[in-house]
């Protein structure tokens, strides 16, 4: 896997991102440092975390991700160098008041968030630092429309940029990035950059899978227009794009376990949707008529199409792990791929 160049800066980063955030809770810290291992091994040494990680978010699992990992940095020290460390600080509450009680986020809490994360990962440096949602009031997680009777913004963009410029400066992070982003946020976000000389933003992380391509619909052309780099998270609808809940559904007790059939949190949000599985059921079958396994055909689409640097894969054992790599070799035709969209064409977004 050839290297890419995240955004304007200089992070080279190979272009499958290992996601962490089932460490602590699908997957126990022995196994986690197997699969660190193993995906160094591979080639995949850009590997992302969150404060708030593990999922779903509980307050005894709160920052046990980064723990896990600066663990295996603390044991493996000569190989901090050759990972490209990403983590987030967690946007305003959302009924997680184990990380902030307020509303906004202020520079207090961008700074506290960022060095409480520092000790967790037990290194001087975090290589991209992201604000994990938007401060102020938009669609995200399952919402669809904008309402501007939902305004609550606290804190400017003005003020998080200066914050994150200032970590920038103190050497405790390299780079920022956004996460579950607009294309008004990015925007914003890059215009207040130039104008105030500041920290640039290189990269947004944002959903991308066959059931939600809404990253099409105009933010591809604000990040390819900016050189804002696209981190793909699940690209596999939460395991419902593997084809493996097909025959059982995610609510019946012979459903397979994942983060669908075991939390009740993850049934609710817009994987979970009955419109997204139907959808998930039709691109598995495609798959499968193709002589491909649902998650060839779900990875290899968001591995290969142009609007991503690098696609952020979750797994929870290093057998996904490899199923997952080696999905990086299979090329998808022209025919497959014309079925894909007049799948979309008829389905739409439905997990958007």
């Amino acid at each position: 896997m050839k290297k890419r160049t995240l955004g304007q800066s200089d992070l080279q980063v190979s272009p499958i991102c290992l996601g962490t955030m089932t460490f602590g809770e699908q997957v126990a810290e022995p196994q986690a440092h197997a699969i660190l291992d193993q995906a160094l091994e591979a080639g995949v040494d850009f590997w992302d975390t969150a404060e708030m990680y593990s999922v779903p978010a509980r307050q005894e699992t709160y920052g046990a991700t980064e723990t896990i990992l600066g663990r295996w940095f603390a044991k493996n020290p000569h190989k901090r160098a050759k990972v490209v460390l990403a983590s987030k600080v967690a946007g305003p509450s959302r009924g997680m008041p184990w990380i902030r009680e307020g509303k906004g986020l202020t520079a207090q809490d961008i700074v506290a968030s960022c060095e409480a994360s520092l000790r967790r990962l037990q290194t001087d440096v975090i290589d991209l630092y992201q604000i994990h949602w938007p401060e102020r009031n938009v669609p995200a997680f399952g919402a669809m429309y904008f309402d501007p009777a939902q305004e609550r913004t606290q804190t400017s963009i003005l003020e998080q940029l200066e914050t994150l410029d200032r970590l920038v400066r103190e050497g405790k992070i390299r780079h920022i990035g956004l996460s579950n982003e607009t294309p008004y946020g990015v925007h914003e976000f890059v215009r207040l950059a130039e104008q105030h000389n500041l920290a640039r933003v290189v990269s947004i992380q944002n959903p991308y899978a066959l059931t939600n391509r809404w990253y099409e619909n105009a933010l591809d052309e604000t990040c390819f227009r900016l050189n804002v780099g696209l981190l793909a998270y699940s690209p596999l609808a939460f395991g419902a794009l593997t084809g493996k809940y097909d025959d059982s559904g995610i609510f019946s007790a012979a459903a397979p376990r994942g983060r669908l059939s075991i939390y009740e949190s993850t049934q609710k949000q817009r994987w979970g949707r009955e419109s997204a599985l139907a959808a998930a059921k039709r691109y598995n079958a495609l798959a499968r008529e193709n002589g491909l396994t649902p998650t060839q055909l779900a990875l290899a689409f968001v591995y290969h199409k142009w609007q991503v640097a690098s696609t952020i894969i979750g797994v929870t054992s290093q057998a996904q792990l490899e199923e997952d790599l080696a999905a990086w070799n299979v090329a998808l035709s022209s025919q497959v791929l014309e079925a894909i969209d007049e799948i979309r064409l008829e389905l739409r977004d439905p997990a958007v």
